[in-house]
């Protein structure tokens, strides 16, 4: 090859990677606010091999991995489908198809201005499995995801469902009020907010690097790769919309959807779980489904799935194939 010829491959090589990051930086700018949203829509839900377009126009983006009884996972705050990726593995190699998706406004999802709350992101959730055409599905949420699947048994309820899992789950509800006197007082999230607004990345680095992992724990021993895959998931998700989802996770009120959970429930929790602590979550869910099977960990943080990686893929699994 000349070298005119080498500048001519080289320079279309340059346009092509040029053209595909224009179009990346395109997709993650916000959709313009066109009025309210509502988490209702009508027509087609439009699918990919990894993504799904919404009756809204959000693009979500999933990972389908295995073949089997299908596993659906959602993630937690303010993270992506990639935080799911141990379990997920363990159970797409033992017999389960496993789908994980980035919430609307996080991981490589679309950042729509509007619409950042639980019941757009429950209905997301039932497009994705309408769009699958899931069936005797293991449902299951971490953190914030387990608002999620308690929001869409609430608006969607169990046709689909064979099981569900609330894992460090959010639910009953978060934030104190004087029906939930055992909740966190507003000013915790007032402080998230604020952090987020003064500088999101080092927030990020804060909660990675100390309690959502018990890294602030005398004896604890960080991993560098766990925190730094925690910021990088949280810094690929909407400023809007991680801002957005704090009052979603700590102010929705849970407490009417679970009581529609009619499949056999497992809640895992950790006792020293010092984001969602486990009286006024995992045991208080236990409270109201009452048939759940409730397993605590002592001594675990709230990021059990990865401080207690191989005890957590034991028992979901064991649950899955029971």
């Amino acid at each position: 090859m000349s070298s005119s010829e080498q500048e001519v491959s080289q320079s279309r090589r340059a346009l092509m990677g040029g053209a595909g990051l224009a179009a990346a930086v395109v997709a993650a700018i916000p959709l313009a606010a066109s009025g309210e949203a509502h988490a209702a829509g009508t027509g087609k839900v439009q699918k990919t091999v990894s993504t799904i377009t919404t009756r809204d126009g959000v693009e979500i983006y999933y990972k389908d991995w295995g073949h089997g009884q299908p596993v659906v996972l959602s993630h937690g705050w303010p993270l992506s489908s990639d935080s799911w990726e141990s379990l997920a593995f363990h159970l797409a190699n033992n017999g389960f198809r496993v789908i994980t998706h980035d919430r609307r406004g996080h991981g490589r999802s679309s950042q729509p201005w509007d619409g950042n709350d639980m019941d757009h992101y429950a209905d997301d959730l039932a497009q994705l499995i309408e769009a699958l055409d899931l069936k005797n599905i293991i449902l299951a949420g971490f953190s914030t995801g387990g608002g999620e699947v308690a929001r869409y048994v609430g608006r969607h309820g169990t046709k689909r469902i064979a099981k569900l899992g609330l894992i460090s789950a959010v639910p009953p509800l978060m934030v104190k009020t004087d029906s939930n006197p055992g909740g966190l007082p507003i000013e915790v999230f007032d402080g998230l907010r604020a952090g987020a607004i003064a500088n999101r990345s080092q927030l990020y680095l804060d909660i990675a690097s100390g309690p959502f992992y018990g890294y602030n724990r005398p004896g604890a021993k960080p991993s560098q790769g766990i925190i730094q895959s925690w910021w990088m998931q949280g810094m690929m998700g909407g400023h809007k919309n991680t801002y957005d989802s704090i009052k979603a996770f700590s102010e929705t009120d849970f407490r009417d959807d679970l009581k529609k959970f009619d499949k056999p429930t497992l809640i895992i929790h950790g006792e020293d779980d010092q984001i969602v602590p486990i009286d006024a979550a995992g045991r208080a869910s236990a409270k109201i489904v009452t048939h759940a099977q409730l397993i605590t960990y002592p001594g675990a943080p709230h990021g059990l799935p990865d401080t207690h990686k191989e005890r957590f893929n034991a028992d979901f699994l064991a649950f899955a194939k029971s």
